[in-house]
């Protein structure tokens, strides 16, 4: 394992640098653009062109951000924090996500004003191609800052790219309005700032929520967890994996939790190194740490309880809102039977556990139960 934790290590390294080098680029793009554009703007009294400058000094700031937050995130975890600070990166992101909302709005006060009070442009043709020049820039590095964020799974880096590809047709749309305005006398530049600021707050609430979600902590994705569950199956000894749970503690650092079904002949000794070698496969395979294997006991050589396994499940089962019965067992001897229930979110739990349980004792009134409702947090 600490071979596969050095070249873990090793990558987050390199994942860190290709995020500061993009970001870097980024900020040398963004005021060279903004430099130019205020220029023109200034120039030719053109709002839009002025605003679209802001907007461009805003992104910068935004991968000052992301930069900051790529070195604390990077730092090694310590006392306080055991789990390290790759945390931080989501917070980042929802920085440049407001930078996107703060652009977006300030962009469609400004619009609104110059609807209410116009103000006539003047546009050379050096602006009219330093606009176009800026649309081609911001289109080839929106590209480019999206391309390494989901090269390196970053957040940042993909909100800045997205964000760089708005104001790619932002500069177009100046730039058509500029053209429409030089041949016709046609000033449409403020009406078409407010229906493009409307896509760039749009834009940012949607990065926000998306970052949100990852904070909050969301379902599990779907392929991955079919990918672990089948991995952890492929032992002749585990007859189900169960309960999986994943912990995300930042990009690409994902830690789980899980039960195994196993029969109930095995030794702690055989146990024990199942589980170590299951942690590795999976480490090695997906790059999750598996902090966490529970045991769940599986009967054996008892019909009678493989008997009743059935019956007990065929009931359960019957319920829309029971999704799965796991970890059952049953002691015919002592007469004591244990299993877990997983429902859905749509039934109240506690009465649906209630009418399990009675449900069962009906079925079998001389065995003490021991059933848990368990939450449907991943893909069955």
């Amino acid at each position: 394992m600490d071979n596969e934790q050095g070249n873990i290590l090793k990558q987050a390294a390199g994942r860190n640098k290709i995020i500061v080098r993009t970001s870097i680029i980024g900020i040398l793009a963004n005021v060279f653009l903004a430099a130019f554009k205020a220029a023109v703007g200034l120039l030719s009294h053109s709002i839009a062109v002025i605003l679209d400058a802001v907007n461009n000094l805003s992104d910068a700031l935004s991968s000052v951000i992301t930069i900051v937050g790529t070195k604390l995130a990077g730092k090694k975890p310590d006392k306080n924090h055991p789990m390290g600070y790759g945390r931080i990166e989501y917070i980042t992101s929802m920085l440049v996500a407001a930078l996107v909302i703060y652009a977006g709005i300030t962009s469609l006060v400004e619009s609104v004003k110059k609807i209410i009070e116009p103000e006539t442009p003047e546009y050379s043709t050096l602006s009219l191609i330093i606009i176009g020049v800026a649309v081609v820039v911001k289109i080839l590095l929106g590209r480019y800052v999206k391309k390494q964020g989901e090269k390196v799974n970053s957040g940042a880096l993909i909100a800045s790219g997205s964000d760089a590809s708005f104001d790619a047709v932002l500069s177009a749309s100046v730039l058509v309005c500029a053209i429409i305005f030089t041949a016709t006398g046609l000033s449409l530049e403020a009406y078409v700032g407010v229906i493009i600021s409307g896509f760039i707050i749009k834009a940012g609430v949607e990065m926000m929520l998306e970052t949100l979600n990852e904070i909050l902590g969301h379902r599990g994705d779907g392929d991955l967890i079919r990918k672990l569950k089948k991995l952890l199956s492929e032992e002749e000894e585990v007859y189900g994996a169960y309960d999986l749970i994943l912990y995300n503690y930042g990009p690409s650092k994902d830690y789980a939790s899980v039960h195994l079904e196993l029969p109930d002949t095995m030794t702690v000794d055989e146990v024990d190194r199942l589980t170590r070698r299951q942690q590795l496969k999976v480490f090695k395979e997906t790059g999750v740490i598996l902090t966490g294997v529970g045991v769940y006991s599986h009967n054996t050589a008892d019909d009678e309880a493989a008997r009743i396994r059935n019956e007990v499940q065929k009931a359960v089962l019957s319920h829309e809102w029971a999704l799965q019965l796991h970890g059952f067992y049953a002691d015919t001897v002592n007469k004591t039977m244990r299993f877990d229930v997983v429902m859905s979110f749509d039934v109240d739990r506690e009465e649906a556990l209630a009418a399990v349980i009675k449900e069962v004792q009906a079925m079998y009134p001389d065995y003490d139960l021991q059933i848990v409702s368990d939450v449907d947090v991943s893909d069955l």
